[in-house]
């Protein structure tokens, strides 16, 4: 095998990695109302399916950079799908909630290690070429929505022909074929001292945790309750204190002064907030094809591929060409601009509506702004770091967009059960609680493209000729 040709099947491996780490949020969707019946999860508490795995990776995910900036990014990778393994398999065996939950845990941490690694893996290989780098990163970028349909259209086939607990199964062959791949394609990189700060890790897991857990318990406890307030505070004292480890620490888990690099923070703050409005969209979707339009498990997933299509096309085909051409400002602003249209339009939906009418149109606007604004917010962020600080850049974009999508949930749940989506079977209430979702995850991303104009520093356009369509070998 050629070096070129190695290059480009060590980026198949890294954006299967992207492709698993985000199918691991969208395959359980579909099988979630399975899981509730046969684990006895309430209403209020089934989102934790999703939230403790997203939780724990996007806690952990700065203690993942900067494992791999310390041990060196293949050793990491490597590791993070072994842990995914293990994780995926008790996950799949559970019997009860505590169970589930854990497991579910322990594949976010797999993940933790998985992603940000897998970006300093592909800086390390294409980092050195803008021209390909570009291409690189639209490959990477693609892989996320492919992952995310795949996984709820792999969801619905599996909950339907097989049983739910092979949602999870189905990682074992892919986690062990990359440990065994791994070696072999990937550069070995280097390894550095220093110290890591475990307790830094302890804090920032621990308060977004808290955070999430408290908005997702408000609408049942109620917000004006002592449990919420006191929740809610323990997430700001753990947070507070991470940034007070940060700042007093000589080898601290995020140094706070990498924010003052470039585009950093503001393209950082773009992806926490298009993760906060498109994780909501997938998941409510999901249960309002479900739960009002009446499809099965199957048709369910089947009904997204429209959007996994554009998407995946958006990104290789023509964001590359649009960021060369207007720069990566303007498309995260256009691009969260037409994601909230879209989910305006989303929040138009009926207790008597059809796929077609209801759906279609406006997931296929909605995922034309997701392809738009991810690709260059993404490269924004990881290209604003130092070198020899990929691990962490990489760890503190993946960590935004994660706890974006963690706590942009959680609110939107909130949003969903206040107004009317806890009564199942109560398909007007169902439908408008749902529809405060889209519209409250519409309002997330419009602010979003605010923010990202405002903050967001234009770049040197490339020309457009550095964009041509990728090709792979």
């Amino acid at each position: 095998m050629s070096s070129g040709s190695k290059r480009w099947w060590a980026l198949g491996l890294i954006a299967l990695a992207q492709f698993m780490v985000i199918m691991d949020t969208s395959i359980i969707g579909v099988a979630l109302p399975r899981i509730q019946a046969d684990l006895g999860f309430s209403p209020e508490n089934l989102s934790w399916v999703f939230n403790a795995y997203v939780v724990a990776f996007g806690g952990l995910l700065l203690l993942g950079g900067r494992l791999s900036d310390l041990l060196g990014a293949r050793r990491m990778f490597a590791a993070g799908w072994l842990v995914l393994l293990v994780g995926s398999a008790v996950a799949g065996l559970a019997d009860g909630v505590a169970v589930e939950l854990a497991a579910r845990a322990v594949q976010g941490a797999g993940a933790a290690l998985i992603a940000p690694s897998a970006l300093t893996l592909l800086m390390m290989l294409f980092g050195g070429e803008p021209r390909e780098l570009t291409r690189a990163l639209a490959l990477y970028g693609a892989a996320a929505p492919a992952g995310g349909t795949a996984g709820v259209f792999l969801g619905g086939v599996i909950t339907e022909y097989i049983s739910w607990p092979w949602v999870f199964y189905v990682n074992i062959p892919i986690a062990a074929l990359a440990v065994l791949a791994t070696p072999a394609l990937m550069p070995a990189g280097g390894t550095r001292r220093g110290s890591l700060d475990v307790l830094g890790a302890v804090t920032v897991t621990v308060g977004l945790g808290a955070a999430v857990y408290g908005i997702v318990r408000a609408p049942e406890v109620g917000w004006a309750a002592g449990q919420t307030w006191l929740v809610l505070a323990a997430a700001v004292v753990a947070l507070a204190a991470f940034v007070a480890i940060q700042a007093s620490r000589r080898e601290p888990l995020m140094r706070l002064s990498i924010f003052g690099a470039g585009n950093l923070a503001a393209a950082n703050i773009a992806q926490l907030l298009l993760g906060g409005a498109w994780i909501p969209m997938w998941f409510f979707l999901n249960l309002y094809l479900q739960q009002v339009l009446g499809f099965s498990a199957f048709p369910s997933g089947a009904a997204l591929l429209p959007m996994t299509i554009l998407i995946m096309l958006g990104m290789i085909a023509l964001a590359p060409r649009a960021i060369a051409r207007f720069g990566p400002k303007p498309m995260v602003v256009t691009g969260l601009a037409v994601l909230a249209a879209g989910l305006g339009w989303l929040a138009l939906v009926r207790p008597d509506g059809t796929f077609t009418v209801d759906v279609l149109p406006a997931s296929l606007v909605a995922a034309l702004g997701m392809s738009l604004a991810f690709i260059p917010s993404l490269g924004t962020a990881i290209s604003s770091a130092r070198p020899e600080e990929g691990g962490l850049a990489s760890g503190i974009v993946n960590t935004s967009y994660q706890i974006g999508s963690a706590l942009g949930l959680a609110a939107m749940t909130a949003v969903a059960s206040a107004a009317g989506a806890d009564q199942l079977g109560d398909l007007p209430a169902l439908t408008d609680g749902y529809s405060a979702a889209f519209l409250a995850a519409g309002i997330t991303a419009a602010t979003g493209a605010v923010i990202a104009g405002i903050t967001l520093r234009g770049a040197r356009r490339q020309p457009v000729a550095d964009a041509e369509p990728v090709t792979v070998g």
